[in-house]
């Protein structure tokens, strides 16, 4: 390949720190160790394909964007809701623009476009995307207060009045009537018994 693809290396590894980084907000409701930003994105992009399909919109620019939408926390760190207020925030979008400076043309303006579009919240795909994250967050948050951690209850509740597609909402309710381990009894055949 002509292009030089240092950039692109060292964006790959600054996407790993991800890995590393916890979400803050999990810390105000007791959780001791919190999910990382890295797999609140993947399980992200996964309900992004789901809402998306379900929408008739794109499963793949939608997953694509939950890909992408923390990117930048490699650099501001995961601001939670609380902290928001006091901080201006950067801009994804100047954010992502440093991140892909230097990286091939073509692959810097594909992503800083997928970010774009995701922080527009214009297009079907980038509603579902959104949608994706609250309800992530709400998922996580079931899960949370399943460990005994009952302050996760604010998250859930919170992340279900921000949805805003027909579909998450639809989903939110059948996880809000779920219990976190429902799927294990069915793979195994069980059924769950009333008390």
């Amino acid at each position: 390949m002509a292009d030089d693809l240092t950039a692109v290396a060292h964006f790959l590894f600054e996407a790993g720190t991800l890995k590393q980084a916890r979400r803050t907000g999990w810390w105000m409701a007791g959780v001791r160790d919190p999910e990382s930003v890295a797999e609140h994105a993947w399980r992200t992009s996964l309900i992004a394909s789901i809402i998306a399909k379900l929408e008739g919109a794109d499963p793949a620019q939608a997953a694509l964007m939950a890909v992408w939408h923390d990117t930048q926390e490699t650099r501001t760190g995961d601001v939670n809701y609380l902290g928001k207020k006091y901080s201006t925030g950067a801009d994804p979008r100047a954010v992502t623009a440093d991140q892909t400076s230097g990286m091939p043309d073509v692959l810097a303006e594909a992503i800083r476009t997928i970010v774009a579009q995701y922080e527009d919240k214009q297009t079907p795909e980038a509603l579902c995307a959104r949608d994706a994250d609250k309800l992530e967050c709400l998922l996580q948050g079931i899960e949370y207060r399943a460990q005994g951690y009952t302050n996760a209850q604010r998250w859930i509740d919170n992340s279900r009045a921000r949805l805003v597609t027909k579909s998450a909402n639809a989903l939110a309710d059948a996880l809000l009537s779920s219990d976190s381990l429902d799927w294990l009894r069915t793979a195994l055949g069980e059924h769950k018994h009333d008390s």
